[in-house]
């Protein structure tokens, strides 16, 4: 038998599930551990805001061995977005404080029948709008590398809680880069799948339109690569649909990169100030890049980088309004604006007035990136850009002015084109940080973060790798070469 401390928790989780399988450690071993260390340390940061530590008992009890990839190894979900019959399912909104999900979503299912044992829930922002993770009604999750500052968001809570080794893996959603953006914040890996990859439904179907998919925070790129092959599936009843990887994600991390062209550049999309930490630390991926024989070269990105942010923005007022009229309609209470926090009342507000005409433009503006992507991937199979453009804020830094809070507050007192500009300068400072991320989420694209690089203030900055639909294997290959030559730099 091994021996059982917090460490082991630190292992991939491929490699549980192994011990777990060969009698060296039992799963109620590691279930209790990770809940013990969840008890220990969730009170300096926020991680996590629910547990199910006698229902995770009793499913690891019951647990049956059919070769699940990562059997009997304990999971914390994100709080949003991942239903699991029985288990809070709030939107981090005073409105369904109370609120119990009757169902386990297609995602969560997969996730269980890979052989995770799910022992609580990671906190978020509000409906996931930021990318930090405040809640009010659950508080802000701190980083453990630094507890002053933001573990980012919005699955701040799961890289959180990942980055302090409460579990191997946990899994989080991305609809704007709320993988990619705490993975550069915390210091571990996030990827990004292609848009239709993992399984969605049976209530959602096209999350955002497709912007947003689930996947999960990760420590080493074979769990990446195995849990990938264990999500991936071809739903018929799904909107977006990729072909199914073949060989396998696992596979490929044996298989020899192919000479390539990568792509990068440090100009921020919309024309905003990039930290020279993050340039440095693609400078640095580029000499390492060259290094192994890769070859470079400088790019300017096909796209418009603004233009496809204000029909971000666009999409995601009108999806809150939708949103919200929906639930009016479900639970028969006119909602007001007491019943949410600022920006959501404001982009609740604004969506109204977002016209049938900009909606369908916003999304044929995301059909052309992606066009105008594929065209660059025939030259760059990967593009390298910073993840994000500067460190993690600091928790009592505000990134929306108390001018903009109060002209979101009272934000129906201005014409649409107000209102959407109104929006536009609350998100400036907090886009200005991760301007880097969207675009793979509007193309459908899968995109990557790691953990290459400590900023002279001792806080991490990921690097990120984007590649055209379908092409994660090669993203993984790329990660796997800079992880087994030492460049990844992770908490101990």
């Amino acid at each position: 038998m091994v021996s059982i401390s917090e460490n082991i928790l630190k292992l991939p989780a491929y490699e549980l599930a192994q011990l777990i399988r060969d009698h060296e450690i039992t799963s109620v071993d590691l279930i209790n551990l990770a809940l013990d260390k969840v008890e220990q340390d969730n009170s300096k940061l926020n991680a996590v805001i629910t547990t199910r530590r006698l229902a995770a008992l009793n499913e690891a009890n019951a647990l049956v061995d059919t070769g699940q990839p990562f059997f009997g190894v304990p999971l914390l979900i994100k709080g949003l977005g991942q239903s699991l019959s029985g288990a809070s399912s709030t939107n981090g909104n005073k409105l369904f404080r109370d609120n119990i999900a009757s169902e386990t979503d297609n995602f969560v299912k997969a996730l269980q029948a890979a052989g995770f044992i799910i022992i609580g829930q990671t906190n978020f922002p509000e409906f996931g709008f930021k990318n930090i993770t405040d809640a009010q009604i659950y508080g802000p999750a701190h980083n453990p590398w630094n507890l002053d500052y933001q573990p980012g968001g919005s699955s701040g809570g799961s890289t959180a809680a990942l980055a302090d080794h409460m579990v191997p893996l946990a899994s989080a959603s991305d609809g704007g880069g709320s993988i990619r953006i705490p993975a550069s914040w915390s210091g571990v890996i996030g990827l990004k799948p292609t848009r239709g990859r993992v399984p969605n439904g049976p209530s959602d179907w096209r999350s955002w339109q497709g912007a947003a998919i689930n996947f999960a925070v990760t420590t080493n790129v074979k769990d990446t690569a195995i849990l990938l092959d264990a999500m991936q599936i071809v739903q018929p009843a799904a909107v977006f649909q990729v072909p199914l990887n073949t060989d396998g994600f696992n596979n490929e991390l044996a298989k020899p990169l192919q000479p390539l062209t990568v792509g990068y550049t440090t100009k921020s999309p919309i024309g905003t100030p990039v930290n020279p930490e993050a340039v440095n630390a693609v400078k640095n991926a580029v000499n390492f890049l060259e290094s192994q024989g890769i070859a470079t070269q400088e790019i300017d990105l096909p796209t418009d980088g603004t233009y496809l942010m204000e029909t971000y923005y666009a999409m995601n007022a009108a999806e809150t309004a939708s949103m919200f009229d929906e639930i009016e309609r479900a639970t028969g209470h006119t909602v007001v604006q007491d019943d949410m926090e600022d920006l959501a009342w404001a982009l609740y507000q604004t969506g109204k007035n977002i016209s049938a005409i900009q909606y369908t433009q916003a999304l044929s503006a995301w059909d052309h990136a992606a066009y105008q992507m594929d065209q660059l991937h025939q030259s760059y199979r990967a593009i390298l850009t910073p993840t994000t453009a500067d460190t993690a804020p600091r928790i009592d830094e505000p990134l929306v002015s108390p001018e903009d809070m109060e002209r979101m507050r009272h934000i129906t007192d201005y014409t649409p084109d107000e209102q959407q500009q109104i929006i536009w300068d609350q998100w400036l400072p907090s886009l200005i940080r991760s301007p880097f991320t969207q675009q793979a989420n509007l193309t459908g694209n899968p995109a990557i973060s790691l953990p290459t690089h400590i900023t002279n203030t001792g806080l991490p900055l990921g690097i990120q790798f984007e590649a055209g639909k379908g092409e994660e294997g090669l993203l993984l290959q790329i990660a796997q070469l800079f992880e087994k030559e030492g460049q990844f730099k992770m908490r101990g």
